[in-house]
């Protein structure tokens, strides 16, 4: 069966442990050896989550030795500026990185504390892998990177942050913003430069799990669909190998 908006819901909610996962999840969970909660990269929070997005995969034709979840399976993939990065996501076939993902989130009371982590986080992982890419380090196809974030969606992520004054004037664009703000810009430059194929975005809450998609070319649906075009795009090439 193919990934549904239900999928998606059922997922950020079990990342809040709102409810329990749904049964569909669970098994693909096992199909790809996730194994039990905790064994997959990103923490216990985050399985259903990279379970749902193996899903697309798994049923798409790839072999389950392509898609790796958990840590045992090898989830480094080599850089330019480090040896190598261990990613939350890895499907790989051939000489062919189909697709690795980095799954995040960023929690209260105190947003700013670990604000310009994630921030970096993301663009060192995306350019150092891209880097590594123009050296030849991946000689299949060119490789394809997603990026999923979680913000919880509370009164501190939500009221405008004061900017400080520096050396030099900040860019106007970010003066007012909330850090729930700010990354969404942080992820639309992103995908504007090419650094990520896809971003999904969204801010959620343990009371209230529906996931609120701030911008819509970073919603669920904008996220699938590109993960669906890359798999469309690569079986189109042959990729997986027909058995």
């Amino acid at each position: 069966m193919a990934v549904t908006r239900q999928d998606f819901e059922g997922a950020v909610a079990a990342y809040w442990d709102a409810k329990e996962s749904q049964r569909e999840i669970s098994k693909i969970k096992d199909a790809v050896g996730a194994g039990t909660a905790g064994s997959i990269r990103g923490g216990r929070h985050f399985d259903d989550i990279t379970a749902l997005l193996a899903k697309f995969f798994l049923e798409s034709g790839y072999p389950t030795k392509d898609i790796r979840v958990a840590k045992k399976h090898g989830l480094e993939l080599p850089g330019y500026y480090r040896p190598q990065k261990q990613w939350d996501l890895v499907i790989s076939h051939g000489t062919t990185l189909v697709a690795a993902f980095e799954l995040k989130a960023l929690g209260g009371p105190s947003f700013g504390n670990n604000y310009n982590n994630r921030v970096e986080e993301a663009l060192g992982s995306a350019v150092d892998l891209r880097r590594a890419a123009l050296a030849d380090l991946f000689p299949g196809e060119k490789p394809w990177l997603g990026y999923f974030f979680i913000m919880e969606d509370a009164p501190g992520s939500r009221t405008p942050v004061r900017l400080k004054r520096g050396a030099s004037p900040v860019e106007e664009i970010w003066r007012g913003r909330s850090y729930q703000a700010r990354f969404a810009l942080f992820c639309e430059r992103l995908m504007a430069e090419g650094l990520y194929d896809a971003v999904c975005y969204i801010t959620s809450s343990a009371p209230d799990p529906h996931p609120i998609e701030l911008v819509e070319s970073l919603d669920w649906k904008h996220f699938s669909a590109a993960i669906t075009a890359r798999i469309t795009y690569l079986r189109e090439l042959g990729i997986p190998a027909s058995t």
